[in-house]
């Protein structure tokens, strides 16, 4: 059984909820990431996706240098164990209809975050180049 934890990005990246999306968008180029972790404080407050900046804010005409990830993150923090299998992280993204969890530990402290692509690739050892 291939775990959450085996497939998961341990490097996550937090930002506090007064950022700037264009600030994030710039932070997520510079890491090669499509999500963080919004903060207030010490707390969790929320994630914030690539995907939401456009739809959230800039689709709807917003200005990403005011506009701030706490004004649009997703505040429905959905978690998965580590030890959990991929199927069941495909179930819980299925059932709460989303395309991330994050990932704790026995604790429930946040230790990665999984992708749906995550978990449906095949790893980079098994992947065929198609012939051109």
């Amino acid at each position: 059984m291939t775990t959450v934890g085996a497939l998961m990005t341990r490097a996550v990246v937090y930002l506090p909820a007064d950022t700037t999306l264009d600030d994030a968008a710039q932070t997520m180029r510079e890491r090669d990431i499509g999500d963080v972790v919004v903060t207030d404080g010490p707390a969790l407050a929320g994630v914030v996706t690539d995907r939401d900046i456009v739809i959230r804010a800039v689709a709807d005409g917003r200005d990403p240098r005011k506009v701030t990830l706490g004004q649009i993150a997703s505040r429905d923090l959905v978690m998965i164990r580590q030890d959990a299998s991929a199927d069941e992280a495909l179930g819980l993204m299925t059932e709460k209809a989303v395309r991330r969890l994050l990932v704790c530990d026995p604790d429930r402290q946040l230790v990665g975050i999984v992708s749906r692509s995550d978990l449906v690739a095949p790893p980079s050892s098994e992947r065929r180049l198609l012939p051109q």
